[in-house]
């Protein structure tokens, strides 16, 4: 499935860095592009609310879309989780 968003809240280069890496968390095979607008391309199997959810509990907009503070919360806790799993 190809995905294109609007991302709001960018401002720097770490800012697409780390949505660039977020979306693959989910799957290792997912192409993620994010141009000059902040229009992001993302091309993955995981599911379009899946993807959206990652990238707002990064700490970004996206027009028209909102989701709950709870699956937030859990998402943060597998990112947590992640990279304890990494620092090891």
């Amino acid at each position: 499935m190809q995905l294109k968003l609007k991302v709001s809240n960018i401002a720097c280069e770490g800012c697409t860095e780390i949505i660039t890496k977020s979306i693959p968390v989910m799957e290792s095979k997912a192409k993620v592009d994010i141009d000059v607008n902040a229009k992001i391309t993302v091309e993955s199997a995981v599911s379009e609310e899946s993807i959206k959810q990652v990238i707002v509990t990064a700490g970004y907009g996206l027009e028209g879309y909102s989701f709950s503070v709870t699956f937030a919360v859990y998402l943060i806790h597998v990112f947590l989780q992640f990279n304890l799993y990494l620092d090891t």
